[in-house]
């Protein structure tokens, strides 16, 4: 079992295969041109398995691959696979923008991938194309269909911004209401990498929006989950997840991993270590010990405020390294 300084179990790992993406998002990585780390710099799929094995056996229950865009990185479902068949029952998911889904969706349903979680942030191609900064709509839409037809459990990520699509929150609430699928309205993440001109709707501001056509009742949160849960009059169950309040952190049980195989104990920390060099000398002890000292010093809780953070606070980790 794993277990922090802090006293928390830790059993979820959040591994980025890629920090490469097909979107340039305001709110992730708006400037950055289309390049990527050289390949030589980047773990491979075996090299990361064999830490991956080792936070398995320690307890690790729960892995979600992110990015950057995952799906962008050659022969995933391979690694899925990998994953899959070392523990058929643990907990495998992807976090994925969907723009690849209708040609790989099948590949990775078949290679024992269970969950997506889907971004979303407008059903109007001309306010998607604003956020994304590229016409994507009409293929998001199509690789959640395909998705759902190939029977992975879908959640669908909104990040609501001022004067851009606050006013579709109850679109995409009623988008996934007809799909029985469940929405998580998230608070923009200040970093450094974000457009300037962006500003985010805090989590009470967005529960206004819902409360403009519903009554809603507070679930709570699930376990160790981000989200906390609120339900419709109707039955209809969504979340909001809202870092900026440090309960977000009581039951953290997560650590990621970077494709270049940095070991990140907070996503809002700049702090990390690198088990690179063990892994690609295959010196699992040595990469236990960084797993260890990284889970010491896992901080208790991020930097962020409840209200507008210090300039100072705001992360210079670029998120579409860590995969948020």
């Amino acid at each position: 079992m794993l277990i922090d300084g802090h006293g928390r179990t830790v059993d979820y790992l959040r591994v980025s295969v890629t920090e490469r993406c097909n979107f340039r998002c305001q709110y992730c990585m708006p400037e950055k041109p289309f390049s990527w780390v050289p390949r030589e710099n980047l773990l491979s799929f075996e090299e990361l398995f064999l830490f991956m094995k080792v936070a398995i056996d320690e307890g690790v229950n729960k892995i979600r691959i992110t990015g950057g865009e995952p799906l962008l990185r050659e022969g995933l479902d391979t690694f899925i696979k990998m994953i899959h068949d070392y523990k058929p029952d643990i907990d495998l998911a992807l976090t994925t923008n969907a723009f690849l889904l209708p040609q790989t969706a099948q590949k990775l349903k078949d290679a024992g991938l269970k969950r997506l979680n889907i971004s979303l942030d407008s059903l109007k191609p001309e306010v998607a194309q604003q956020i994304a900064q590229k016409d994507v709509l009409a293929q998001v839409l199509k690789g959640i269909d395909k998705a759902l037809e190939v029977g992975l459990g879908v959640k669908i990520n909104m990040v609501p911004l001022k004067g851009i699509n606050d006013n579709e929150i109850l679109d995409i609430m009623d988008y996934c209401k007809a799909r029985n699928i469940k929405v998580r309205f998230i608070e923009y993440m200040e970093n450094a990498h974000a457009s300037k001109s962006i500003e985010g709707m805090h989590g009470r501001e967005i529960l206004e929006k819902v409360k403009e056509r519903h009554t809603i009742n507070a679930l709570g949160r699930e376990g160790a989950s981000p989200s906390f849960n609120y339900v419709l009059d109707d039955g209809y169950e969504f979340g909001l997840i809202d870092p900026h309040k440090h309960d977000f952190c009581e039951n953290c049980n997560r650590i990621r991993l970077t494709a270049e195989g940095n070991l990140i104990p907070c996503l809002y920390f700049d702090e990390a270590m690198s088990i690179a060099k063990a892994v690609k000398e295959g010196d699992i002890e040595a990469a236990s010990q960084v797993l260890a000292k990284v889970l010491k010093d896992k901080p208790k809780e991020n930097r962020w405020s409840e209200d507008n953070p210090n300039e100072e606070d705001i992360s210079t980790r670029a998120f579409y390294e860590t995969g948020g």
